[in-house]
């Protein structure tokens, strides 16, 4: 694991205020995916640089144990068009350590490398959690998702 300098971006899509507490995260994360991929949100997310899908988690009220935003988009060039029913986010430069999610997605290869972190020893500062769903991750059952940890 090596840690990164990411610099500052902006992120525009539809979020979630969700909690990992009583498994209401894996109500609400996957009714965000449904949600914007069955409401064509990518057509409509102006300014956006590609469609390479980003998941950021965001708005920690403590750590991964407490209240949280999810938002589900794309990155953008600027926040000065954000469409009724959507979110803007600047996701601040920092640090961050890079995880890789490798299989299927839909065998739960993602949650499964956050179990791992949450189980780490690494000292995250909760600012802004994110996945990057690329090129490498449009085949559903062969995978390879970026996961980014902002650290201290």
């Amino acid at each position: 694991m090596t840690t990164q300098k990411i610099n500052p971006f902006y992120v525009i899509g539809i979020a979630v205020t969700t909690t990992n507490e009583n498994g209401q995260s894996g109500i609400d994360i996957p009714a965000l995916w449904n949600k914007f991929m069955t409401e064509g949100v990518l057509e409509r997310i102006p300014n956006k640089i590609d469609n390479t899908l980003y998941c950021v988690y965001t708005d920690y009220e403590k750590d991964h144990t407490k209240p949280y935003t999810t938002i589900l988009g794309c990155k953008a060039e600027s926040l000065d068009s954000i469409p009724d029913g959507m979110i803007g986010k600047t996701i601040e430069d920092g640090n961050y350590v890079q995880h890789i999610a490798k299989g299927n997605l839909l065998q739960g290869v993602v949650f499964n490398e956050w179990v791992k972190i949450w189980n780490s020893t690494i000292e995250r500062s909760y600012t802004a959690d994110f996945e990057v769903y690329g090129q490498k991750a449009q085949n559903p059952e062969n995978a390879e998702v970026d996961i980014f940890i902002a650290v201290k």
